[in-house]
């Protein structure tokens, strides 16, 4: 079985922000995977929805805010009892440039704090991560990083946003296909 894992914040205020990359790319996976309506289910014993893509797949939008989401994936991971090798985790990425798309098992956070989370509560960080680039604020706005990953994308990001939701929603159907190794050498940039 795998757990596919968007990372974001709950709510209507972070929807649309860089942080919340992991939620939209999900939400196209589920879209496209699935024929008719895509039902998120909420689950309060994981503080997550969760949507079944198949009967070995599930999708989940941890609902706790991204520095506490490893705990319900953690929850998630001990019920099901799946391995940290089948759990992958969509997140964005102020390392890598907008729109690109880097693919990697195992490593540190990066001074992701989901990604943090999610080592800490799994006791281990051999999970595999499709790391989706946002780009860094300007030169001198560095310290200013948590505030950058709250704002919503400029209007002239439109469309590679677009592109970039397109391309990791394909590279998560490929990996499923073909295994994390091919994607990996289709999909990193």
């Amino acid at each position: 079985m795998k757990l596919i894992v968007g990372l974001g914040n709950p709510g209507s205020k972070y929807e649309k922000t860089r942080h919340n990359l992991g939620f939209r790319v999900v939400e196209a996976l589920a879209k496209d995977k699935i024929k008719g309506e895509v039902k998120w289910e909420e689950a309060p014993k994981f503080s997550s929805l969760i949507c079944r893509l198949t009967k070995d797949v599930i999708l989940v939008k941890p609902q706790a805010f991204m520095n506490a989401s490893g705990e319900a994936v953690a929850k998630i991971a001990n019920f099901y009892k799946i391995s940290a090798s089948d759990i992958w985790v969509v997140h964005d990425d102020v390392d890598l440039p907008l729109g690109k798309i880097k693919i990697r098992i195992g490593g540190s956070a990066a001074g992701h704090h989901g990604v943090e989370s999610l080592i800490v509560n799994l006791g281990t960080d051999r999970f595999l991560r499709i790391r989706l680039g946002i780009g860094r604020p300007s030169r001198g706005k560095d310290a200013q990083i948590e505030k950058y990953v709250l704002k919503t994308f400029e209007l002239n990001e439109t469309s590679e946003v677009k592109h970039l939701l397109k391309q990791a929603a394909l590279a998560l159907e490929t990996c499923l296909q073909d295994g994390p190794e091919k994607t990996m050498n289709r999909f990193n940039c």
